[in-house]
């Protein structure tokens, strides 16, 4: 591989573009210095970004896959977030280096006759390539977009208006989350945007019985992080040794109190970098990226969210 980095997990590349898609978002492009082919990558893919000052965030790619000269990224600008978007605005200018993790993928588009894809503001951000994707494939689609108001749609330009629904907010009020159940009999359903927005459309979704054609990708952890629960002990198997976890305190913290440097990024449970296989003990999930049978199979769990349901925990670390 020729693209140089000081991570074997990440590539050092170039902000090249830099460009205002709508209200408080902008759009980033990155490509390898010396003009290298970037590793491929699916729709529903993202990406870490590594921050100057070191923050790391995570961020759907949102441009063509079959383009392999450059990534391309959106943002929203969150001035009350927690930080990450306003470096992002404020820090990637062209022509500055910056460490971009592998493309990864926890929301991989599935064989369908018809596709429905329900956005809301940024969320529309992973939909873009899993639309190329279903173009591509000859099948029909349907977009459902909604934005606070019509400055802040983004990337209408690139979609076919005759599949394309927007609703701003500010006039036409909160998506029609019935009609979308309703008119969706038969496709897939994908919907990534505001916490409350996939809540609800989990619940309708699961009241019509059709709760396995919903395909969701989340922003932000469904539930707190860390809540309130009894002290467990993990065994960790291959370091020979058992750590306390204390109520509120994440495995992840205890694991690294204890001196294992173990990786993770988003701790919200929802990147996947923290997975750890478990070799014994009952998990109790709080992250927001396995699925109910990968969850019955009860033999990895994200530490940096995730519990024990009993008093111990092995652990492969």
């Amino acid at each position: 591989m020729s693209t140089s980095s000081s991570d074997t997990h990440t590539l050092r590349l170039r902000v090249v573009v830099a460009r205002r898609e709508a209200e408080s978002i902008t759009s980033y492009e990155f490509a390898h210095p010396d003009g290298a082919a970037l590793p491929a990558w699916e729709p529903g893919a993202h990406v870490d970004v590594h921050l100057p000052s070191g923050t790391i965030r995570q961020y759907s790619l949102c441009g063509d896959p079959a383009d392999t000269s450059r990534y391309r990224i959106a943002v929203l600008e969150l001035p009350a977030g927690r930080g990450g978007s306003v470096e992002v605005h404020r820090e990637l200018r062209p022509g500055r280096l910056i460490e971009i993790g592998r493309p990864r993928s926890n929301f991989a588009l599935a064989e369908a006759d018809r596709y429905v894809f329900v956005a809301g503001g940024i969320g529309i951000t992973p939909m873009l390539p899993m639309i190329r994707e279903v173009q591509r494939r000859g099948r029909t689609w349907e977009l459902v977009y909604g934005a606070r108001t019509a400055e802040h749609f983004a990337f209408v330009s690139e979609l076919d208006p005759s599949a394309l629904q927007l609703v701003p907010q500010d006039t036409h009020g909160h998506l029609d989350l019935e009609s979308v159940v309703a008119s969706s009999s038969g496709a897939a359903v994908y919907c990534c945007g505001p916490t409350p927005l996939m809540d609800a459309l989990v619940e309708r979704m699961s009241q019509a019985g059709r709760a396995g054609d919903l395909h969701l990708e989340r922003f932000a952890a469904a539930a707190p992080a860390v809540e309130s629960s009894g002290e467990f002990e993990v065994e960790l198997a291959r370091s020979e040794k058992v750590v306390a976890v204390r109520p509120d305190q994440t495995v992840l913290e205890a694991v690294r109190d204890a001196g294992i440097d173990h990786p993770s990024s988003c701790e919200m449970g929802i990147c996947g970098s923290c997975e750890v296989k478990v070799l014994g003990g009952d998990i109790d999930h709080r992250d927001d990226l396995l699925t109910e049978s990968e969850r019955a199979q009860c033999n990895s769990m994200m530490i940096c969210v995730s519990r024990a349901r009993g008093d111990r925990l092995v652990l492969d670390l």
